[in-house]
């Protein structure tokens, strides 16, 4: 576990490698599952607010999950999440002709209709982000049916960090440089901030002051 001011790194970030193997697996990640996609509180409004942009490139299916669901539910107290139709795939996720799921979110996007790319849980997986009181954990999420990407990341020898690089930018607000080499015990570290000027090694941890 690497240690970066109150953030906790799991090292599986560097460990493991990963790259969406989506003409594979066929966008399993937005059908599979118990629940919908996590949203953060803020993602909430941007939902409300942008809706309209979004309904477009929505299919029936989901539409009819939005209106009788609502465009997002409480699963649980203050843990929101999106819709799913018949408790399946995201009420935002749409169909190719092949049957690759795709978000319908991501596809207004890239449409200019909003500046949102989609929730931010979807464009870190296989990351999560969980945050504490005193502290936030970032792990890697082993999910069985992401094996293709596991094994097209090891053949082009992409570590998940570099996958979710820019997603981490845009979820922590600051730069994701190149891991480096050090001397001590726990030889790999990922460098978020680009003002860390000391480290140190304690009770299992890696830890960079800043």
């Amino acid at each position: 576990m690497l240690q970066i001011g109150k953030t906790l790194v799991s090292e599986d970030l560097l460990d493991r490698d990963f790259v969406c193997n989506i003409t594979q697996c066929k966008g399993a990640c937005c059908v599979e599952g118990e629940a919908g996609a996590p949203l953060e509180k803020k993602e909430l409004q941007i939902l409300e607010d942008n809706y309209e942009a979004i309904a477009p490139y929505l299919n029936e299916a989901g539409k009819s999950a939005i209106k009788e669901q609502g465009k997002y539910i409480e699963a649980f107290p203050d843990e929101w999440e999106t819709p799913l139709v018949n408790g399946k795939e995201c009420a935002y996720a749409v169909f190719t002709d092949n049957g690759t799921a795709q978000c319908g979110i991501e596809n207004a996007q890239k449409d200019g209709k909003l500046d949102w790319k989609k929730p931010i849980s979807c464009h870190l997986y296989p990351i999560r982000i969980q945050e504490f009181s005193e502290f936030t954990a970032i792990n890697y999420h082993h999910w069985q049916i992401c094996g293709t990407a596991c094994s097209l990341g090891a053949q082009l020898k992409v570590p998940v960090y570099k996958f979710v690089k820019d997603a981490l930018m845009t979820k922590l607000g600051c730069p994701v440089a190149q891991p480096k080499l050090t001397n001590l015990p726990l030889a790999k570290r990922i460098i978020l901030f680009p003002s860390t000027n000391s480290i140190s090694s304690t009770s299992g941890f890696t830890s960079v002051h800043l």
